[in-house]
């Protein structure tokens, strides 16, 4: 006989899952070669700068910047010398031959995203001062190599990407301020650099509140960058004063701006761009001319693509997954085609337990259609009755402006290797879908989410692909909010689980940090004058409406998404005698890093949905 399903035995424990491969990052091609960011959670998170599988710092020294919280862009290089900003301190040092050299620290500050000013012997880059009465302030600076600051723009709220043009005289950068998120409305502004250092009058070359700016690159006197003006994110050129569309398609080539030193187009050669773009949710690669824009799809075995950069005039690599294996470095090939791999890489698992995603199109509310990654169960040692049915979680991404991928995530696997269905939805108000999908988000966030979530659920019951009962939702963070208003406001789900998720949105707005402060000026409504929507949709204040049993995870150290948030939903929960467990991670912020939290986590709430949602 069959076990039931979720009793299935796996050879994918949660041990496994969490000393699984390092998540990678940050690629960039230098003059020692290509170098890249592994955060390792063996290594209770570090971040570890390499070189072509060479660690280049030594232990305790982590590459992360904290600006906005998420970082990124903690490196910067020119030439053969790479400059860092280390987690500890939030210092940025120039990487020696023997240990790192301080170049500059200040009490209260972070950096990221810089550039290097090779003619002036200083780095460009973003500043966040933490303020003591809270909140935190951005500029951009410059730092010469002798350790002096000195301001260059100030004004906005927030700042990123400074590139400096490559004869040095113009400097331009990305700019936007509250209740704007740089995905709603983000600005390209540019200005002279004098001769000593010091800015002529800014202005502005593109962008606006409805229009979403990012990944400014040069190549000659040629200015390249992402825009959403046509509704998606495609590749523009300015020059000679003139906006010139060079890739126009209906699919997106960029990502929401959570974190510094994303690239999504690599520039070859004056002729040709390779870059990647989302159909569906599935990454694509295409080669463009960049003087006709014709553009021609690359078939890949490759489904997520990011951190694309040039090596020469016929290749770039990039951090590629598919649904086989994790992420690694892939070099592409132009004159010939081909993609391969830099460096071994193992499949995890064997292919034999790899349940493979399809991608999902369901009806949901207000005739709209929504989109998501659909995986069965799947073990090879398990053969279930023809008529039976398995049951199903739902999982909701973070942001909410973000989207879930397709490539292999030994998390998902760790599921369906024991019988469990999952489904990631891609629910209106995800990136990679255009701007009117995004946008479908705005002033519903709590309510499309959900309706996409749970009409997600109920298609597949009437596929008889999963069961009726039990279904399940998790999600982390946004998602972990989505997971508990589905819970909460609707009957379609029996149980979930809620990582560092939100149960109160009015006490989340006075205590959340400064990047997201005004997000919900955008999702739901401004405060206070929306304050009674805030609380119509905020699953604390009817708890009593949630009678299924819920798990927590929450990090202690987490400024994102205060623990607050969950200890105010477990008490609630208890008094009234919902099944409710509580996990906390004393050092841990917002999302886990750690390699022993992650293996804890999965296998309790495993343990939870066998004790009070399954049979066996």
């Amino acid at each position: 006989m069959s076990p039931d399903y979720g009793w299935w035995p796996s050879i994918l424990s949660a041990a496994a899952v969490s000393a699984a491969a390092p998540a990678l990052s940050e690629l960039r091609s230098t003059a020692l070669g290509l170098v890249w960011l592994e955060r390792r959670p063996q290594e209770k998170g570090r971040v570890v700068l390499v070189r072509q599988g060479q660690e280049l710092l030594a232990a305790p020294l982590s590459v992360r910047s904290r600006v906005n919280e998420y970082g990124g862009g903690a490196y910067w290089y020119h030439g053969d010398q790479i400059y860092f900003v280390n987690d500890a301190d939030q210092g940025i040092y120039a990487l020696g031959k023997a240990i790192p050299r301080l170049i500059y620290r200040a009490d209260n500050c972070r950096f990221a995203d810089g550039c290097v000013d090779a003619g002036r012997d200083r780095l460009l880059c973003v500043e966040e001062v933490q303020l003591p009465e809270g909140g935190s302030q951005q500029s951009l600076v410059a730092i010469s190599l002798a350790g002096e600051r000195t301001a260059l723009v100030t004004g906005a709220g927030f700042y990123a990407a400074p590139r400096l043009s490559p004869k040095g005289d113009t400097l331009v950068w990305l700019q936007w301020s509250a209740p704007q998120m740089p995905w709603d409305g983000c600005e390209l502004w540019g200005a002279t650099v004098k001769g000593e250092g010091t800015l002529g009058t800014p202005y502005r070359i593109a962008g606006s509140n409805a229009e979403s700016v990012q990944q400014p690159q040069w190549q000659g006197e040629s200015l390249y960058y992402i825009s959403d003006r046509s509704g998606w994110w495609n590749l523009y050129r300015y020059r000679n004063g003139r906006h010139e569309p060079v890739w126009q398609a209906p699919y997106d080539a960029g990502v929401p701006l959570w974190v510094f030193g994303q690239s999504t187009y690599a520039l070859v050669t004056p002729e040709t761009a390779v870059l990647t773009y989302s159909d569906r949710g599935l990454w694509r690669l295409a080669v463009v001319s960049l003087r006709s824009g014709e553009w021609q799809p690359i078939p890949t075995d490759y489904s997520e693509i990011h951190s694309l950069v040039r090596v020469s005039d016929r290749a770039v690599a990039f951090i590629g997954s598919s649904p086989l294996l994790p992420p690694h470095i892939v070099q592409f090939d132009l004159e010939d085609g081909t993609t391969t791999p830099l460096h071994p890489i193992a499949a995890p698992l064997p292919p034999a337990w790899i349940s493979q995603p399809e991608v999902l199109e369901f009806p949901t509310a207000d005739g709209a259609t929504a989109y998501g990654f659909f995986y069965p169960p799947h073990n090879p040692q398990v053969q279930p009755p023809p008529s039976s049915r398995p049951p199903l979680i739902v999982r909701c991404h973070g942001g909410p402006t973000a989207a879930s991928g397709s490539g292999l995530d030994l998390r998902t696997q760790f599921w369906t290797t024991r019988g469990f269905a999952v489904l990631d939805v891609n629910y209106r108000g995800s990136s990679g879908y255009g701007r009117a999908y995004r946008n479908a988000l705005r002033g519903q966030w709590g309510v499309v989410d959900v309706a996409d979530c749970s009409a997600a659920a109920q298609y597949l019951v009437a596929q008889g692909r999963v069961a009726g009962n039990p279904l399940l939702i998790r999600g982390s963070s946004a998602g972990g909010y989505t997971a508990l208003c589905a819970l909460t406001f609707t009957t379609t789900f029996h149980g979930g689980a809620s990582y560092y998720g939100i149960g109160d949105l009015i006490s989340l707005l006075k205590e959340t940090h400064a990047f997201e402060a005004h997000y919900f000026d955008q999702l739901i409504a401004p405060y206070p004058e929306g304050a009674d929507l805030y609380r119509r949709r905020s699953p604390l204040y009817h708890v009593e409406r949630l009678t299924r049993p819920v798990i927590f995870f929450q990090g202690l150290k987490d400024v994102v998404v205060p623990p607050t948030q969950a200890e105010q939903m477990v008490a609630a929960l208890q008094a009234r005698g919902v099944p409710v467990e509580y996990y906390t991670f004393a050092e841990e912020g917002h999302g886990f890093r750690q390699s022993s939290t992650i293996a804890t986590a999965l296998a309790a709430e495993l343990q939870f949905y066998q004790r009070h949602l399954l049979k066996g």
